[in-house]
């Protein structure tokens, strides 16, 4: 069962309470088939630790190792995997279809 965007906010409040450093990922467009809808979202901690999804699995790797370089920086990024980019081969992404990923602290 995946987490609801409740369930993946109050994680992001209560870790920024503990006083680590938070990003959030949300999925903000997709092309073909994609594995996750628009608004899907991933909370992710300094640790590593996350709760919810971007991808279904395939990607979430990725987004993570780039969102602890967003927590370190404070600088957000768009990340975009998809079926032709070699990037999501090697992550998995493989449905045939290419999603975009805004990644950004959380304050």
């Amino acid at each position: 069962m995946l987490a609801r965007d409740d369930d993946i906010l109050k994680a992001a409040e209560d870790w920024r309470a503990a006083g680590k450093g938070v990003a959030l990922a949300t999925v903000v467009e997709t092309w073909g088939s994609a594995p996750r809808p628009v608004g899907s979202a991933l909370v992710i901690d300094e640790e590593g630790r996350f709760l919810g999804s971007v991808s279904g699995g395939c990607v979430e790797g990725a987004v993570v190792s780039e969102a602890l370089d967003v927590i370190a920086s404070g600088t957000p990024r768009m990340l975009e995997f998809g079926v032709a980019d070699e990037t999501a081969w090697r992550v998995g992404l493989s449905c045939g279809g290419t999603i975009r990923v805004f990644v950004e602290k959380v304050e």
